[in-house]
C-alpha cells in the first residue's frame, strides 16, 4: 500500500473501530436489546466487541504514527 493511502486508511479505519466498540459499550450500559430478524442477539456477545475493535483501533492509530 502506498504511504498516502495507508495516512488516509489507517485513520479512519480506527475512528471507525473506535466507535464500533464504544457502541457496544454503551449497549452494554444501557441494556440495550439487540435483534436481527427473529434472533436476539445476546448480551455476553457486545464483551468481544468491545475488545475486538477496541484493538484493532489501537492497532490502526499505533501504526498510522509510525
Amino acid at each position: 500500500m502506498k504511504r498516502g493511502n495507508r495516512q488516509i486508511y489507517l485513520p479512519i479505519s480506527g475512528v471507525i473501530f473506535g466507535l464500533v466498540a464504544i457502541m457496544h459499550l454503551l449497549r452494554i450500559i444501557n441494556d440495550w436489546s439487540f435483534q436481527i430478524g427473529p434472533i436476539d442477539i445476546p448480551m455476553w456477545m457486545s464483551y468481544g466487541g468491545i475488545v475486538i475493535p477496541a484493538v484493532l483501533c489501537a492497532w490502526a492509530f499505533s501504526l498510522g504514527a509510525k
